[in-house]
């Protein structure tokens, strides 16, 4: 929905937009009347000027946030990393005007707005306040975004066909603001790019000849926004860029390469896969421009935190807070899930998994699993959302041991968070895994993860002291994992001991502020360099 067009008390109504009507602009600068010469080359001067005391401007670009709408783990940190950097960067998000952000706000001042472009619609651009004082910028346009279902897709799973319309949209409406988009009063000095929905926002601004310095993290290289090259005229990617040092990639147009390509500097969010990202097995196809990027010192992982919110002794979602010197609440919220669930009262083991249902989460090994466990006294919680074979699969299993295992489809804050409180073992046998936060909501709670050692589960379980890691997705060496977690199960002494220190873990989200500061001050030192 719209609202009115207003200016608020740090933003001016001035007309006037980088993209298309920049080259006539610097057209006028050169060949128009003294007059006019003068008056714009004031305005530029008032309009660049920065007060070199003022905290540096930080455009956050996402296709998700948690506040409002969420797919994934990116939506986790694109609502907890800002708000961290707040400390030292004036940090604004731009956003997609999805329904549900329309739907909590449905009278958003409009503070500026961008003309159709190319195939692209026109668009407005509304200003949003959260109640801690994050501001957000809207990007309106109810025939791309005001749709019933998720970020990417239709509430039955498919992805919208016009997906490469709606983030080329996005991805130019950053490009715009980062031009100087008059109508705001505000531009950033960076751009902080996220997946494949921003990747082409850097090459907007290459082709145009107005870079910026920029970071685009990758928080899943599998995903990639790939569609038909016949699309470039209407996206407004020039043919020039339509090769192999460009957005080319085995014939289709590449959202994420362009990103790669075009920004300053690549991030992804663990250590051990942002060097697993340069090898063919998980390079996707991409592998050998991100050893480019890694050679030259522009590839750096830096882990992602979780928030205060997960602290066992405060949460109130759990039937019983506890600590880690005190775990008898614990067994409380084991009791509830299992009322939850409709689970027969057992002494063995509890399994949780809180996942996507998707092949690379490696639920069909646990589902594998799953015949072992139940028979060697275990039960088994599974909640979450996905691939329709695997929920089918996993509906059968629950049918076949009702009172052993429990399936819910879907996702509820309050049961995810008893399962981790509840459970004694997460299960997590992911084939690839860039960060993952499941394993470190369930640290937090106690729960011991069972994981494959991968991208950030190997960054963030130690072995056999925090968790129990296995070293290929296999379902013989998933068991092996087991196997040791059930011993450990067996000797409370052991359980215990593991269990506070996997509470004991930290993962802040200042630690991680911290290590994109320093990415940051690279890319706009090596801008500065550059002018």
């Amino acid at each position: 929905m719209r609202g009115t067009f207003v200016a608020s008390a740090d933003e001016s109504v001035v007309s006037g937009t980088c993209f298309p009507y920049q080259m006539q602009d610097s057209l006028d600068l050169l060949t128009g009347p003294p007059r006019l010469r003068e008056k714009r080359a004031a305005d530029d001067r008032r309009y660049d000027h920065r007060d070199l005391e003022a905290p540096q401007r930080i455009l956050y670009v996402t296709s998700e946030i948690a506040d409002f709408v969420k797919a994934g783990g990116l939506g986790e940190v694109s609502a907890a990393l800002p708000r961290s950097l707040r400390q030292q960067y004036d940090v604004r998000i731009l956003i997609p005007g999805y329904r549900q952000v329309l739907e909590r706000y449905d009278d958003l001042p409009v503070v500026g707005r961008l003309p159709a472009a190319f195939g692209l619609p026109a668009c407005e651009i509304g200003r949003l306040d959260t109640p801690d004082g994050l501001i957000l910028y809207v990007l309106l346009c109810p025939d791309l975004y005001d749709r019933e279902g998720s970020p990417y897709g239709d509430a039955a799973g498919f992805d919208w066909s016009d997906n490469d319309v709606r983030f080329a949209r996005l991805a130019l409406a950053a490009a715009e603001i980062a031009c100087g988009l008059r109508d705001l009063a505000w531009t950033p000095d960076l751009l902080h790019l996220n997946d494949w929905t921003s990747g082409l926002t850097p090459g907007y601004l290459a082709w145009r000849g107005r870079p910026l310095p920029s970071v685009l993290t990758i928080h899943n290289l599998a995903y990639q926004g790939l569609f038909e090259a016949e699309r470039l005229s209407r996206l407004g990617v020039p043919e020039s860029a339509f090769q192999i040092e460009g957005v080319e990639f085995y014939g289709k147009l590449s959202f994420l390469k362009a990103g790669i390509v075009y920004s300053s500097h690549v991030t992804t969010v663990s250590s051990t896969y942002a060097r697993e990202i340069t090898t063919p097995e998980l390079g996707c196809g991409l592998d050998g421009l991100l050893r480019v990027r890694a050679d030259e010192g522009r590839l750096t992982g830096i882990l992602n935190g979780i928030d205060e919110s997960w602290d066992p002794r405060t949460d109130p979602y759990l039937a019983s807070p506890f600590e880690a010197e005190n775990l008898k609440g614990k067994a409380a919220n084991r009791d509830e899930v299992r009322k939850e669930f409709g689970l027969a009262v057992s002494r063995g083991p509890l399994f949780a998994v809180v996942s996507r249902l998707v092949h690379q989460k490696g639920v069909d090994l646990a589902i594998e699993a799953a015949e072992t466990i139940v028979r060697d006294g275990g039960q088994i919680v599974v909640t979450g959302r996905g691939e329709d074979e695997l929920e089918q699969s996993l509906e059968k299993l629950a049918a076949r041991y009702p009172d052993r295992v429990g399936v819910r489809l879907g996702f509820e804050e309050g049961t995810a968070r008893r399962m981790y409180a509840g459970s004694d073992f997460l299960l997590m046998p992911s084939r690839f895994e860039p960060c993952g936060l499941s394993q470190m909501y369930a640290q937090k709670f106690g729960s011991l993860p069972i994981a494959h050692r991968t991208g950030g589960l190997a960054d963030t379980i130690e072995d056999g002291v925090t968790g129990f890691l296995f070293r290929e997705p296999s379902l013989g060496e998933l068991l092996g994992a087991v196997y040791r977690a059930v011993d450990a199960f067996r000797s409370r002494k052991k359980l215990n001991t593991m269990r506070r220190a996997a509470m004991g873990r930290h993962y802040p989200w200042q630690r991680s502020a911290l290590g994109y500061k320093r990415v940051y001050d690279r890319a706009l030192t090596g801008a500065l360099a550059r002018s």
